[in-house]
Formats: C-alpha cells, sequence, structure tokens
C-alpha cells in the first residue's frame, strides 16, 4: 500500500447480493465522501451503499476479493 492511497481513508462501499460488497470510491473527507454518495444515490437509487472509515485499505481489499 502507497502513501497515497492511505490519505484516502473514507470509502463508499456497495453491497451486493449474497453478503458481497466492493469499495466504489476513497476520499480524504468525510464531507467529500458523502457528497459522492449522494450523487451514486441520485444515479442508481436502488443500489445499497454506506461510508466507512478504513485507514488500511488491504484489509477491505482482502476482504472485498473473497
Amino acid at each position: 500500500m502507497t502513501y497515497k492511497d492511505r490519505l484516502s481513508p473514507w470509502c463508499i462501499v456497495r453491497h451486493l447480493p449474497q453478503a458481497q460488497s466492493r469499495v466504489v470510491a476513497c476520499s480524504r473527507r468525510r464531507n467529500d465522501a458523502e457528497e459522492h454518495l449522494r450523487v451514486l444515490r441520485k444515479m442508481t437509487p436502488t443500489a445499497d451503499y454506506s461510508i466507512i472509515f478504513d485507514p488500511m485499505m488491504e484489509s477491505t481489499d482482502t476482504i472485498a476479493n473473497t
């Protein structure tokens, strides 16, 4: 994990069927993530999203790939 990747700990996660999830975007600030989430919900109102704070993206990538 590079230093640049660690600068964006606020992640938007899309919840998929069968208990799967996918990181859609990451932001440096929570406000930026909330604004991005607002746009995503307007574009795809049927999708389920949430914002998480993940200081170590490696754990999210590992979970998403299994």
